[in-house]
């Protein structure tokens, strides 16, 4: 097979095992979803707004939700958000580096039927190498005067509670 047909055959290979992963995640979701729904449990996350030092806001999109999200995730109820949304940098976008860390508000919200406690947090001069993750498909940069089409319902929420106004997008879920 010439060098062209095997290099093809590797894309073809992995756009079906990206499928195949993106399709087994969101099944795990949405059952994760209905325990969430019987049992209603208080939970608590951290989520980032970080900015390159080119002033740049960092994105990611997962493989079992739709839509461009704020890098982020869950911690435990007595852990540091600041801690848990470095931490959840390093796993999702392979964060290395980074400057000052800053409490931007706490959102009391309802989502997947939990009762969750989302920190928002501004992390500033981020350094990353993303590398391949079972749960992030993705990881972009963006001006903030120029967001993706596609931003999540609840990034938009999250920007604007710190008021950034993201531009409008009709095609959004």
């Amino acid at each position: 097979m010439s060098g062209h047909k095997v290099e093809v055959a590797k894309r073809m290979s992995a756009s079906v095992a990206n499928k195949a992963l993106r399709i087994a995640l969101t099944a795990l979701h949405q059952l994760l979803k209905l325990g969430w729904r019987v049992r209603r449990p208080r939970t608590f996350g951290a989520h980032a707004l970080a900015f390159t030092p080119e002033g740049r806001i960092v994105l990611v999109k997962l493989r079992y939700a739709p839509g461009w999200r704020l890098p982020g995730g869950g911690r435990a109820p007595g852990e540091n958000p600041a801690d848990a949304v470095l931490r959840e940098l390093r796993e999702e976008i392979g964060m290395i580096s980074h400057g000052r860390v800053i409490l931007a508000c706490e959102l009391d919200e309802q989502v997947d039927f939990k009762h969750d406690l989302a920190s928002l947090l501004i992390v500033e001069d981020v350094y990353y190498s993303p590398r391949w993750s079972l749960e992030i498909e993705q990881v972009m940069e963006s001006a903030l005067d120029d967001l993706p089409l596609g931003l999540s319902p609840r990034a938009r929420v999250w920007l604007d509670a710190i008021n950034i106004q993201p531009e409008t997008d009709a095609s959004a879920p």
